[in-house]
């Protein structure tokens, strides 16, 4: 069974909380879906290790993983699970490597993107926690 960690990437605005969505380009039937980076985790990794190797290689950044945003969710059309992790960035700027774009979302703006499926049941999760974060 195939396992993905994710980034719910979220940064801190003077006006607001936001998080990273990319979209994805392969394959075909997920081109043009947005999603938050991240992917599976290699034999022999940790879920964390995998994390801050995927986001390295996908992003070109280092994160902090502050820890799991809920437990582990049914990948919607694969025979596996994702885990979303909260993360923060720890040095550098997202680049585009493995999406064509990117998009930072706050909480009344997360419908904006057409979501992967198996991203969709954790939105209202996100959503408290950009609200939660929002300065006052």
């Amino acid at each position: 069974m195939i396992r993905v960690v994710a980034a719910v990437l979220v940064r801190v605005g003077p006006e607001e909380a936001q998080v990273l969505a990319c979209r994805r380009t392969r394959p075909a039937a997920l081109a043009g879906r947005w999603e938050f980076p991240g992917g599976k985790v290699e034999k022999g990794e940790d879920d964390e290790t995998a994390l801050h190797r995927e986001i390295a290689e996908e992003l070109r950044v280092r994160i902090r993983i502050e820890g799991p945003l809920g437990g582990p969710l049914p990948m919607v059309g694969a025979a596996g699970r994702w885990q979303p992790y909260v993360a923060t960035l720890r040095s550098g700027e997202p680049h585009l490597v493995d999406h064509d774009a990117m998009r930072w979302l706050a909480a009344d703006h997360l419908h904006d993107v057409p979501w992967l499926a198996s991203d969709v049941p954790v939105m209202a999760d996100v959503a408290a926690l950009l609200r939660a974060r929002a300065p006052r």
